[in-house]
């Protein structure tokens, strides 16, 4: 601080604000990187437990009914019957059933993808054995990974963790089971509701027209009963 003329006082007082603004700029520097490498982890983290969490709605939907993945393809049928000769596999829809059990199959593969590319050791190892069970046929039961998803996502949010005597008692879960679509159903009742109103659209305008030309009648009438009686009245007696 140079304090013994004008010269030396704007001196020091421009260095003293150049420095306080070259590190007001540091700060707000750091301050915005570290603001965005958070935004980013807290974006990567929420999108990790949505994942999760609609993997675990997908393996652990399911409470009652048969809680096995069966990892039996159609085509896996359509090779046994060929390569047995003697004794021909049925293949008809009523033999195999529903399209349930295949749809239930590919949306627990697609879960195990997802906890196989964003969960934990303890997730990939359980969805890795899973997926070696469905490769090899065998039907697979999903509710040892479901436990370890919900106790995951349940410290995820700090949330307590389940006390062990209630835990225990929580019954098995199994795949969510697709609900039925009835869409068909609700586009032909629209469809006969589009028909009726046109219906009801036709009578409407004709009763209308009709009316149009029951007034137009009456009114010629009227004229020519009034042109009559004029012309009586105009006749000599």
């Amino acid at each position: 601080m140079d304090l013994s003329s004008w010269h030396g006082i704007l001196l020091s007082i421009g260095g003293i604000a150049l420095v306080t603004l070259i590190g007001v700029g540091i700060r707000l520097l750091v301050m915005m990187t570290i603001q965005q490498r958070r935004e980013r982890m807290n974006r990567q983290i929420n999108e990790r437990l949505r994942t999760l969490i609609a993997a675990y709605r997908t393996l652990g939907g399911s409470f009652t009914g048969d809680l096995a993945v069966d990892p039996s393809h159609l085509r896996d049928l359509r090779q046994k019957a060929a390569g047995d000769e003697e004794r021909a596999v049925d293949l008809s829809p009523e033999a195999l059933g529903s399209d349930r059990s295949r749809r239930i199959r590919d949306a627990v593969e697609a879960a195990l993808a997802d906890v196989l590319l964003l969960g934990t050791d303890e997730h990939v190892r359980l969805a890795e054995r899973a997926a070696r069970d469905l490769v090899a046929g065998r039907k697979v039961h999903t509710h040892e990974l479901v436990v370890s998803l919900r106790d995951y996502v349940r410290r995820a949010l700090q949330l307590d963790p389940i006390p062990d005597d209630l835990a225990a008692t929580i019954p098995f879960q199994g795949p969510t089971r697709p609900a039925s679509s009835g869409g068909g159903k609700g586009r032909g009742g629209g469809g006969d509701g589009t028909r009726g109103g046109g219906g009801g659209m036709g009578m409407g305008g004709g009763m209308a027209i009709g009316g149009i030309g029951l007034g137009i009648g009456a009114g010629a009438g009227t004229n020519e009963a009034e042109a009559g009686d004029a012309e009586q009245g105009a006749r000599p007696s």
